[in-house]
């Protein structure tokens, strides 16, 4: 089996997360966008949350690489 179902996962989260961060960061000073959601930036929380998400799944996936890598030796 080559594809490890976290390389994908991994690209997917952290390619939304770092669209979210981006925004989030960018839109951090538009009160009335914020307005709804209590003053709280949402985008850049749940951007970070997903990129750290993401940064994990492909941290995991290289290293199962490396590991079936080192025992095929």
């Amino acid at each position: 089996m080559g594809l490890d179902i976290r390389w994908p996962i991994g690209l997917m989260f952290s390619l939304v997360g770092l669209l979210m961060t981006v925004f989030g960061f960018v839109t951090r000073n538009d009160a009335a966008m914020y307005h709804r959601s209590m003053d709280i930036n949402i985008n850049l929380i749940w951007g970070l949350i997903l990129l750290v998400f993401g940064g994990l799944m492909l941290l995991l996936a290289s290293r199962a690489k490396a590991k079936t890598a080192q025992a095929a030796k």
